[in-house]
């Protein structure tokens, strides 16, 4: 008889840790994976470094797209170089795919109108947009670049709207200089990446 109770209870108590450890692995998979520092576009004469992953939005909020995001539910990670260029990733989980496409249409059309804004907010300002097409990669990501010139300064900035599911990620990449000087082939390749890496 104790030998009958002895394995009920241990067959209790395996039924009652194996859901909970599904359902810990489950949450654990349901967690959408960020860019490690090699996966950026390799720079000339400095290494990457990467930030933790962090809950919200950066302060401040990324330029082009980061009114559009929605904080309570973003997470980022942040990038940098010892010298100019920098880059972050903003991933975030929606409740279903419909609301995550309309999301990363948000998100584009961000991207897409933020030369017109910056010009009309600095009227000192030329900024000009170049659509760089699509990556095919889960529900496709589409990239960009937004050159910004000064009578001080030129700055290039390329970005990545991305979809996987019912999480969009999008991934921004910028340093001084003209789109002529950013990698863009390499860029292509981290958009790809940071997609196929969420899940």
């Amino acid at each position: 008889m104790r030998r009958t109770t002895t394995a009920v209870i241990a067959a209790t108590a395996l039924a009652l840790i194996l859901p909970a450890t599904t359902a810990t692995a489950a949450s654990t998979a349901s967690t959408p994976r960020f860019l490690a520092p090699s996966d950026l576009p390799p720079h000339p004469s400095s290494d990457w470094y990467g930030g933790e992953v962090t809950a919200g939005v950066p302060d401040p909020v990324p330029f082009c797209f980061g009114q559009a995001l929605p904080g309570a539910t973003s997470r980022y990670r942040e990038f940098w170089t010892e010298l100019d260029t920098g880059a972050r990733q903003v991933t975030v989980v929606e409740k279903d795919r419909a609301s995550a496409r309309a999301l990363a249409d948000l998100l584009r059309r961000a991207v897409e109108e933020c030369a017109g804004r910056t010009e009309a907010e600095y009227p000192d300002t030329d900024a000009e947009l170049t659509r760089l097409g699509r990556v095919k990669v889960e529900e496709g990501a589409r990239l960009y670049a937004v050159e910004v010139n000064t009578e001080y300064t030129q700055d290039v900035h390329l970005f990545s709207v991305g979809r996987d599911d019912r999480t969009v990620t999008v991934v921004q990449w910028g340093r001084m200089g003209r789109f002529a000087d950013a990698p863009v082939a390499a860029f292509r390749d981290t958009a790809r990446t940071s997609v196929a890496k969420l899940y």
